[in-house]
């Protein structure tokens, strides 16, 4: 006797479930590993995962209001502020000397733009436990793993040790996302124990620069957890000043560099050389010299070597300042509105933002697209993050005797 097929069944919620766990695997799990091993890890897997979430979210229908959530965005402050800096850098492709590099940085940012965006709409409104659980095993086992190559220095994947130090830079961004979803678990012990692991690993790498990315984070993660309302405000008011007021800073910087480093110290010479490109070129801060020029024009002779590789001078070099006031204005609304989110994952989202700051003005390469990639990951974990927040308390059973 043959039974009925169920008809229940439904073969396309299988598969859709199939592909978001396996999209999330990667996500979670498989980035913050193979980091450390290949430097185009983040590159490949990152479109892969989003892939796989789009296609299940067509599968079951589950991206629902599509539309809505991509105009409310748009239409949005900071959404406003993120479009006038894309279409800015797209009008300075008329006036940067380096044309076809700058074409396809600007088509790389546009390319990262939309697989944020589609991975945005197609996480679900409610988060699986299971599968947001693999994303602070796989920052622990990275950050296992991570201690050896630091104590050797290179593995025989990357001789160079250039894929463990872009490993831990993405470590020391997603420790807070992890850290966040295991705090709102009320699992503080094991958020504890991560943290450590991840620190010692930074301590031990040859650059310092995942360090000091951790150090600012964790400055304002407990700025935030102390002062709900005035972390994300005072933390967005320093960020949006700081590029906005970018072009002060060697005025201000070098005499103190000077008398603490010397007038010949790296630091100093950078310092300076941004103070000399203010001076002779007043001009150019209105309009900028156009996209790709802050980092070719260092190989054609354009500007000096030793110029400031840091995010403040290269957005003002390239996009003047129409660029840097809405890059300002997006980064405010975007910190000032993690206020609305959960007070358990409000702390690390904030400490991601600050981390990412501080890398980027530290002098990371945040034209490569590695790191756009990584700044989308993680901001598709933290909205995972918070559609997992929906569970609720069940209220204790009294026992009443009866007499």
């Amino acid at each position: 006797m043959v039974r009925p097929v169920s008809q229940t069944a439904n073969p396309s919620a299988d598969a859709a479930a199939m592909l978001r766990r396996l999209g999330f695997a990667i996500l979670f799990f498989a980035v913050p590993l193979a980091a450390l091993f290949t430097r185009r890890a983040l590159v490949v897997m990152a479109p892969l995962a989003v892939i796989l979430l789009v296609l299940a979210s067509v599968l079951d229908g589950s991206a629902r209001h599509a539309r809505e959530k991509t105009l409310a965005l748009a239409t949005s402050t900071g959404g406003i502020a993120g479009l006038v800096l894309l279409l800015w850098a797209a009008l300075s492709l008329v006036w940067t000397p380096f044309l076809p590099e700058a074409s396809e940085r600007l088509f790389n940012i546009a390319g990262m733009i939309l697989m944020g965006l589609g991975g945005y709409l197609a996480v679900p409104e409610r988060m699986r436990a299971a599968n947001l659980y693999l994303l602070p095993v796989g920052v622990g086992l990275a950050a296992v793993l991570s201690i050896p190559l630091a104590l050797q220095g290179s593995s025989r994947f990357d001789p160079e040790g250039l894929s463990l130090e872009r490993g831990m830079l993405m470590l020391a961004l997603l420790v807070w996302p992890a850290l966040a979803w295991l705090h709102s678990r009320s699992r503080n012990l094991e958020a504890v124990a991560l943290a450590l692991a991840v620190a010692v690993a930074a301590l031990l790498t040859r650059e310092g620069m995942p360090l000091y990315g951790l150090a600012a984070g964790a400055i304002v993660f407990v700025l935030t957890a102390a002062s709900p309302r005035l972390g994300p405000r005072l933390t967005g008011l320093v960020m949006a000043g700081l590029l906005l007021l970018a072009p002060l800073l060697p005025f201000l910087l070098k005499p103190l560099a000077t008398g603490l480093l010397g007038a010949k110290a790296p630091v100093t010479v950078s310092l300076d050389i941004w103070r000399q490109i203010v001076l002779n070129e007043p001009l150019r801060l209105l309009t900028g010299h156009g996209l790709e020029t802050a980092l070719r024009g260092r190989y054609f002779g354009l500007i000096p070597h030793k110029a400031p590789s840091t995010l403040l001078f290269e957005i003002w070099y390239e996009l003047g300042v129409v660029g840097a006031v809405a890059g300002s204005l997006l980064l405010y609304r975007a910190v000032v509105g993690i206020q609305s989110h959960r007070p358990t994952v409000a702390p690390g989202i904030m400490a991601a933002f600050a981390c990412a700051y501080a890398l980027g003005c530290l002098g990371i390469g945040t034209t490569q697209v590695w790191w756009f990639a990584a700044l989308v990951v993680l901001v598709l974990i933290f909205v995972a993050i918070e559609r997992g927040q929906f569970r609720t308390t069940r209220p204790k059973a009294i026992l009443r005797k009866k007499f």
